[in-house]
């Protein structure tokens, strides 16, 4: 048995199953569509498996904006948006269907 912390992770297969229905989405947009349906886990778990799934080619980076807004930090927010990867296996979870199908994100 290899050393070390397994490769494969049920928070990852959960961000591709939710990126699988949306095509691309950022961390805070990907976050809230996980907490909706599935345990509860923490944002910073999600932004540590989406940097995690990029190095591992599940998921690649498909842009990145700027945004201006008013924020606590500062004037602007940084936006990186996800999309599946190469190395990504979507297995179509019916409970991330059915919350896309009842919250339709409009185009």
């Amino acid at each position: 048995m290899p050393k070390g912390r397994p490769v494969k992770s049920e928070i990852r297969q959960n961000i591709v199953e939710i990126l699988y229905l949306l095509k691309q989405g950022y961390g805070y947009e990907i976050y809230k569509a996980y907490v909706a349906i599935f345990p509860k886990v923490t944002m910073r778990s999600i932004y540590y498996h989406l940097k995690k799934g990029a190095a591992l080619h599940e998921f690649k980076v498909s842009k990145i904006e700027k945004e201006k807004g008013d924020y606590s930090w500062g004037p602007e927010a940084e936006k990186i948006y996800y999309s599946l990867g190469e190395n990504a296996n979507p297995l179509g979870n019916e409970k991330v269907k059915e919350y896309f199908n009842k919250n339709k994100k409009p185009d």
